[in-house]
């Protein structure tokens, strides 16, 4: 309930503060990179639960002679990395957190379609709400490799409290200015999850 209560008043505040950013956010995205300017898609919450994540919008939607989409790096713009190694493509979460499919401090949401991938243990990361941030995004992000990150997100679901959040909050800021983690090794964001091996 303590959590809940803060992410509520937390992003509440967030979203009134930063209001004139995320405005002005919106009419930068509109003029680089077109409609339509938020990033909308269906990513597991709590318990697996489908919900509706929205971003701004990082890439252009471009596609190759043969119709099929270009890859992350031939579709990223200078204006989407630096909306990604800012972390101000996150701002349009704080919806996500006030209407309870997030929280400010979790997982991250990944895709629908990696969750029959998941070992038991991997798949003990929806016990809780996906995040804004998290403890595998203070500790490394995208530099991560993905066994790494899920063995931090449930390290944080077995150990998680609110002075965990509140350090993993004071982190995040900190790892948002100096900018790390941004991308994996030869990779725009991050290749994709293809399971465990067997």
């Amino acid at each position: 309930m303590i959590k809940r209560l803060l992410d509520i008043v937390l992003a509440g505040v967030g979203l009134i503060i930063l209001s004139p950013i995320i405005a002005a956010l919106y009419f930068a995205v509109r003029h680089q990179l077109g409609r339509p300017v938020f990033f909308r898609q269906i990513r597991p919450g709590l318990h697996g639960q489908p919900f509706e994540m929205i971003k701004f919008r990082t890439m252009l939607d471009v596609c190759g002679p043969d119709g099929q989409q270009l890859s992350d790096e031939n579709r990223m713009t200078p204006f989407g990395r630096f909306l990604r190694s800012s972390s101000l493509d996150e701002l349009p979460e704080l919806w996500n957190v006030l209407r309870g499919d997030m929280s400010l401090v979790g997982p991250r949401p990944l895709l629908m379609e990696y969750l029959p991938l998941y070992s038991e243990k991997q798949r003990r990361r929806h016990e809780v709400r996906p995040g804004v941030t998290g403890w595998a995004q203070v500790n490394g992000r995208n530099a991560l490799s993905w066994q790494q990150k899920f063995d931090l997100d449930v390290w944080y679901v077995e150990n998680r409290s609110v002075w965990l959040d509140i350090f993993i909050l004071w982190k995040t800021v900190q790892k948002v200015i100096v900018r790390e983690g941004i991308s994996a090794d030869g990779q725009a964001t991050m290749e994709r999850f293809r399971g465990n091996a067997k």
